[in-house]
């Protein structure tokens, strides 16, 4: 067997010589990220309805505007390293059209594709370079709530959630973001979490 075949990327660290890239622009942009079904979604309405600026999860629209071509979530799903592909894409062109000194919060932001790629077997390292552009404000992690199964989740989801948070905090934390971990509370007091977070460090 080739040592190839020994190669694991669902635990590939990010490159730190590539991290020592310089970012480009300083934003005021937040993001929210966290495993599915750990409320992201809905802290991003309620600070839409805040008034404040936010863009919604990428991925979710990627895969909403497949299964209106006839597609079904588990045939977009099976793409494997496609999917990330195309949600970073789209996720870079999204943050290219925003501008950087408006307060914005990002339902995932360029780092959490890493994780998917990992999982679809492909090096994050590869698309490592596209992430340096926009420099994020500050990052949350939201802890895990009861899995609910929507539209563009499948029950296998629910058994990587845990993955997907650790992967997603430690590519931010390679990135020097420092991590604000948001736990499990009643909507409205994770709202008053965040924005009581970002009030004390005046980036609000």
């Amino acid at each position: 067997m080739s040592a190839s075949a020994h190669y694991d990327t669902k635990t590939t660290e990010l490159d730190p010589v590539l991290l020592s890239t310089p970012f480009r622009v300083q934003t005021n942009w937040h993001v929210i990220t966290g495993g599915p079904s750990s409320g992201k979604s809905t802290l991003i309405k309620q600070l839409a309805d805040k008034g404040y600026r936010t863009v919604a999860e990428i991925a979710r629209q990627h895969i909403e505007s497949e299964v209106t071509k006839g597609r079904t979530v588990k045939e977009i799903r099976a793409d494997g390293a496609a999917v990330p592909r195309a949600v970073m894409d789209l996720q870079r062109k999204t943050e290219d059209g925003l501008r950087a000194r408006d307060v914005t919060f990002l339902d995932r932001g360029l780092p959490d594709c890493f994780a998917f790629f990992r999982l679809a077997g492909v090096d994050p390292n590869g698309p490592l370079a596209e992430c340096f552009h926009h420099r994020y404000a500050s990052v949350f992690v939201l802890d895990q709530l009861p899995f609910e199964r929507d539209g563009t989740r499948l029950d296998s989801d629910a058994d990587i959630a845990g993955y997907l948070k650790v992967w997603h905090t430690r590519d931010y934390s390679a990135f020097g973001y420092r991590i604000v971990r948001v736990p499990v509370l009643l909507p409205e007091e994770r709202l008053s979490f965040v924005l009581e977070r970002l009030s004390g460090q005046g980036l609000t």
